[in-house]
């Protein structure tokens, strides 16, 4: 989310045998296997969006199999058929309910795959060999991820996407929202789908995936911004603004965190959904921000400045993760996380390239990415809540306990992001436009 230039970090290599002190001292971390500064940064669970490019260098591609003739698009608007849905057009009954029926089945693959994701969203293998769930995708379907594109931001993912370039994509929800309205991705059938109706509802209806009654996302991985503390329980989220002795997480989508403690403390905004703000509700949650800040503050850009603001003392309030409140709680750290107050989250969702040259294998694409199988490779990997609780077993049992996965009432407190626009996401009035949100928290922070 946002500018905040983060790096997934794969769970396991933060979390059991964690040293605290040793990734204070000399950037470096070890479990299970050691991983230092840059390979810990290269797979941080808070991931970068809407940022500018990671200083990563070039996202590694998938290896490239022997070349295989890519099928010509025709004007078909059918999943059968070779063809990709258009963006006017919806996909079928399914793709208008909830609960989908079964619809008629794939079509015959293509052969290939074209993928853009975020670096840690899919991995083959490469960074540890234990970690690749595109082999079993290619044994399984018979299409062969020939272009594997991650990249570190939001930003650098909407500057190389092209409809005709790649056939599904997994962008951030304020990502996702420009790509819907710029006609950039196609509706989807998710009948066509099996684990789909696994998926909770909460997170199929996010308005970040869908527009009316079409469904334009497959949610893949989510996580929330809980406040965590150690010493003295605050009081409530607010408490996070109040003191400098805070960390909070350098992304204008943090703008909503402080608008929801505002929801609570300031009636008189009538602040509805954090995430949609007129101007005078923005100005309030920039004021709320900078109101405490100093040198004592900390903007963290990924995990391990999180973790060294805390293991340090340098802070004592701090908005983080489950992840980051798992991770100290294993390392016997006296840090907390602050529970029973609403908060602010995102999910990441996959979605159908409009210009798919191969939509019968991003159907089966879509269709793996949602089984229990990938998506619990992808949790334990990211440290990222599965959106399909059936995938919470093994080594992802952990992250689904961090993220409370199953208990509703937990689930409701979220307040999921979406990107903010002029007309509050379609609810009419008047609010601010996501780009009023970057620069404003550019002129905060800089």
């Amino acid at each position: 989310m946002g500018r905040d230039g983060l790096r997934r970090t794969r769970r396991g290599a933060l979390a059991g045998g964690l040293a605290l002190a040793a990734c204070v001292a000399a950037g470096t971390v070890t479990a299970g296997g050691t991983v230092t500064g840059s390979a810990a940064a290269a797979r941080d669970p808070a991931a970068a969006r809407n940022a500018a490019p990671a200083s990563t260098g070039s996202p590694s591609p998938a290896p490239t199999p022997a070349p295989t003739p890519v099928p010509t698009a025709t004007s078909a608007a059918t999943p059968g058929s070779g063809a990709t849905p258009g963006p006017g057009t919806t996909g079928g009954p399914a793709g208008r309910s909830p609960s989908p029926k079964p619809s008629a089945s794939i079509g015959k693959g293509e052969g290939i795959l074209r993928v853009l994701t975020f670096q840690g969203h899919v991995e083959y293998g490469a960074t540890l060999t234990g970690a690749d769930w595109v082999s079993p995708f290619e044994e399984r379907t018979g299409c062969r991820v020939v272009r594997l594109d991650r990249v570190g931001s939001a930003e650098e993912m909407a500057a190389k996407f092209r409809p005709g370039s790649y056939d599904v994509v997994s962008p951030s929800p304020e990502l996702a929202g420009e790509l819907v309205a710029e006609g950039k991705v196609a509706p989807i059938d998710t009948g066509l789908l099996s684990s789909y109706k696994d998926v909770p509802e909460r997170l199929r209806e996010l308005p970040s995936t869908r527009r009316g009654e079409e469904v334009f996302g497959v949610p893949y991985l989510w996580s929330a911004d809980e406040v965590l503390y150690r010493g003295e329980r605050p009081k409530g989220p607010q408490d996070l603004y109040d003191d400098e002795r805070a960390a909070i997480r350098d992304t204008p989508m943090s703008l909503a965190g402080a608008a929801l403690a505002l929801k609570e403390t300031r009636p008189d905004l009538e602040i509805d959904d954090p995430f949609q703000l007129t101007p005078e509700q923005l100005d309030a949650a920039v004021e709320l921000v900078s109101r405490h800040d100093g040198p004592g503050r900390v903007y963290w850009r990924d995990s391990l400045d999180v973790i060294r603001a805390f293991a340090t003392d340098r802070v004592r309030l701090g908005g983080a993760l489950p992840y980051h409140a798992d991770l100290f709680a294993r390392a016997g750290r006296p840090v907390k996380a602050l529970g029973g107050a609403p908060m602010t989250g995102w999910a990441d969702s996959w979605m159908l390239s409009s210009g798919a040259a191969s939509p019968n294998c991003a159907y089966r694409w879509l269709d793996w990415i949602t089984s229990p199988a990938a998506q619990r490779a992808a949790a334990a990997w990211t440290g990222l809540a599965p959106a399909n609780p059936e995938a919470c077993g093994g080594e992802t049992r952990r992250v689904c306990d961090a993220h409370h996965v199953g208990d509703a009432a937990w689930l409701k407190r979220v307040f999921f992001a979406v990107r903010p626009s002029k007309d509050c996401g379609g609810a009419g009035g008047e609010c601010t436009d996501y780009t009023d949100w970057v620069k404003r928290w550019k002129n905060l922070v800089e």
